[in-house]
């Protein structure tokens, strides 16, 4: 997507929900920072990791601003399922969905969030370890 398929709010998507001009994903979904975008629907945006994990390593965020998927629960069920239809997505665009992806949820600065916007990392391409971290 370009500068021309923005509204006159800088946002790709046009909707009125929240966002936060100094968060970093918010700027992804608005277009005003690069990022290699994997994947969108209206209610999500996929990104490629800057920092992988893992071979396949992509970020699916919700297109409005909510701290952490503990919020989105309350403000926006619908958005987790739409957020979890995306990660599906996303494997299957990427080949992972046969092979066997993970999906982390980081919620809080103890579980290392670093960006409080939500979002879901989707991990792949290598085998898992376990237990994690």
């Amino acid at each position: 997507m370009d500068d021309t398929d923005m509204d006159d709010t800088g946002r790709r998507d046009g909707t009125t929900r929240y966002s936060d001009p100094d968060c970093l994903f918010c700027k992804l979904v608005a277009g005003t920072l690069p990022v290699t975008v994997v994947y969108e629907d209206e209610a999500t945006f996929a990104f490629r990791d800057l920092e992988p994990q893992a071979p396949t390593h992509v970020l699916v965020v919700p297109r409005h601003h909510v701290p952490d998927v503990a919020s989105l629960v309350q403000e926006a069920p619908e958005d987790v399922t739409a957020l979890m239809r995306a990660v599906a997505a996303v494997a299957a665009q990427e080949g992972l969905a046969d092979r066997g992806y993970r999906s982390v949820f980081n919620t809080g600065a103890e579980a290392h969030q670093t960006v409080f916007h939500a979002h879901v990392h989707v991990l792949g391409g290598r085998s898992m370890a376990w237990p994690p971290g």
